[in-house]
């Protein structure tokens, strides 16, 4: 339906999931039109997650739709209540007359990009103040800053600085998006966020009824609320609170879409042995509730298992990231989010969250899978027919949840979105006479060649899919990872650099496509993660995990339950018994 934005409320709950949606933020405000001429055009409607508001002094300003969570010591230089609505001096406050002592304690370091959108900032706000047509200069002069943050493109390397994602975040936050978990730190060893059961045991007293408020503040000023998009961290305590977050969201808000990506970093800093284990703890725990709490739940992660020992993570053939850089591997989900969160965030033939879960999720199989080709491998000047004839033999994308594609074709149900052919040719366009080099130079529409394209992997499954023009567009500091192998907008350039070319610097967007999937594949994953589960033996590998709030008996029936789960994606087209279904269906 064109005109009716359906809102969504997203929820950050999470360090590493904050890294991912800052990125995944910062692409949003990218993609923005602030052209008051321009506002209701454009495929991606960002009133979906984007809403306006005014300061207390009348400012127009238009910022996430979003509750981020995280513990003591993750902010670094960001204030809590951030800097957009600031009050200002209180004058208020009542004097002291007595004797006073100050300590100081030196702020921490900015690095090059904070510094320099501290400048710009700065210089906007003194010249526009926040002009009567925000959506022409946007709240920060949005016009201006990326023209100067375009030519210091080139010299933002931030590898070495970014330790939090508020290091690298470049928009404004609404005073009731973070949310700081005071109870626990985010560095040291002491007082850590670490088991299932200590998230769960969160979300009663006073951070209840705070996320509570603020989810009020941000729902019922919705016209037609959709749902929700739970970014959450997987590996853990937060898989704990996201179950019970999830769990909340299903009792307050029936009937609205809940989406959750269950986020796993590669590699954790300082892990040991019992900290792996604890992780594979949470991994299994968290997928088992937030499935059955949400309307689907896929995990995201570069990992290539996600079992203790996980092999090398996915290379992607146009990327050159470092994986053990969580400034890294977020860059990349972020890129894929961006496209897998199409379908609910368009303007026209907006597909509404129930319905796209309703697609995947059947017969209570809520965990999907998602693959990627980031970037899709797509020359400059070519077709879409010919893009895919190139990938003929295997399909371009990779595992982006650690879920190995099956190899029989089967698959309950797909939901595929291209995005970013802008100026590319969707058909072929041989001259007549000619003969088509393969089938899918015949067809007449985009859709029917990825259709054909998919079909050919998948014979006989469910497909649903996507393409939109509109590329994940990319500003500073979104990091240098591009081959040189791609022009400025993302496609492959017609003859290849010579290998010590340096990396291309100046890709400003990129094509992406992506697949959500249900398949019997899931079978495996999940039979694999109950069984490392099991096999970690508890009560010896990691004691003080069930002393964290989990009891053994239920932490033995969540085991159980997840076998169950595996067992709803085996396939018996072929002949399988599906043994003992009155079991399944006591779930």
């Amino acid at each position: 339906m064109s005109g009716l934005c359906r809102e969504v409320v997203t929820l950050q709950l999470g360090h590493y999931s904050n890294f991912v949606g800052t990125h995944w933020w910062n692409l949003q405000d990218a993609g923005l039109s602030y052209d008051p001429d321009s506002s209701g055009s454009g495929e991606i409607q960002s009133d979906v997650v984007f809403r306006e508001g005014q300061t207390p002094g009348g400012h127009v300003t238009y910022t996430p739709r979003l509750i981020a969570m995280d513990l003591k010591g993750s902010l670094r230089t960001l204030r809590q209540e951030g800097s957009l609505y600031d009050p200002g001096k209180d004058t208020s406050a009542v004097s002291w007359e007595g004797s006073l002592v100050m300590h100081k304690e030196s702020p921490p370091e900015k690095n090059s990009f904070l510094e320099d959108l501290d400048k710009m900032e700065g210089e906007i706000l003194a010249e526009a103040d926040f002009s009567p047509q925000p959506r022409r200069s946007g709240p920060l002069g949005v016009d201006s800053v990326n023209r100067q943050l375009d030519r210091a493109r080139r010299g933002y390397r931030l590898e070495g600085s970014v330790r939090v994602w508020s290091d690298f975040l470049r928009i404004h936050l609404h005073p009731r998006t973070v949310a700081v978990i005071h109870q626990y730190n985010h560095d040291g060893e002491a007082q850590r966020l670490e088991a299932f059961g200590q998230g769960e045991a969160l979300l009663q007293g006073a951070l209840l009824e705070e996320l509570e408020d603020r989810l009020h503040f941000f729902v019922e000023e919705c016209d037609y609320l959709q749902g929700f998009q739970l970014f959450c961290d997987l590996e853990d305590g937060f898989a704990g609170l996201g179950s019970k977050v999830t769990e909340m969201l299903r009792d307050s808000y029936g009937g609205r879409g809940i989406l959750t990506w269950g986020l796993a970093p590669v590699t954790h800093p300082g892990s040991t042995p019992v900290k792996d284990v604890y992780h594979l703890l949470n991994r299994a725990l968290g997928t088992l509730h937030m499935s059955s709490h949400s309307s689907f739940f896929c995990p995201l992660t570069l990992r290539g298992r996600l079992g203790r020992r996980a092999p090398s993570p996915p290379a992607f053939p146009h990327l050159n990231y470092d994986a053990s850089l969580w400034y890294h591997s977020s860059s990349v989900l972020a890129l894929a989010l961006d496209a897998l969160t199409v379908p609910y965030r368009l303007r026209s033939n907006s597909v509404p969250m129930w319905q796209l879960a309703d697609a995947l999720a059947v017969s209570g199989r809520k965990v999907v899978a998602a693959y990627g080709a980031v970037p899709f491998p797509m020359m400059h000047g070519s077709s879409l027919p010919d893009a895919l004839s190139s990938c003929a033999e295997a399909l371009p994308w990779k595992p982006l949840s650690a879920c190995p594609e099956g190899g029989d074709g089967r698959c309950y149900g797909q939901w595929a979105t291209l995005r970013g052919y802008e100026g590319q040719k969707l058909v072929s366009s041989l001259p007549p006479g000619t003969e088509p080099p393969s089938p899918l130079h015949r067809l007449h529409s985009g859709e029917d060649v990825l259709a054909a394209y998919l079909h050919s992997f998948y014979p006989s499954s469910p497909l649903a899919l996507q393409l939109t023009s509109t590329p994940s567009r990319l500003t500073p500091p979104f990091p240098h990872i591009f081959s040189p192998a791609l022009s400025e907008r993302g496609f492959l350039l017609g003859q290849p650099p010579p290998p010590e070319a340096p990396p291309v610097s100046a890709v400003s967007s990129v094509p992406v496509l992506t697949s959500l999937q249900s398949g019997p594949v899931l079978e495996s994953w999940l039979s694999e993660l109950q069984r490392g589960a099991d096999a970690a033996h508890v009560r010896r590998a990691a004691p003080s995990f069930l002393s964290q709030g989990l009891e053994l008996a239920d932490y033995q029936e969540a085991l159980e339950q997840l076998r169950r789960l595996a067992r709803r994606y085996r396939d018996d087209s072929g002949g399988a018994a599906r043994s003992s279904s009155s079991e399944d269906d006591e779930d």
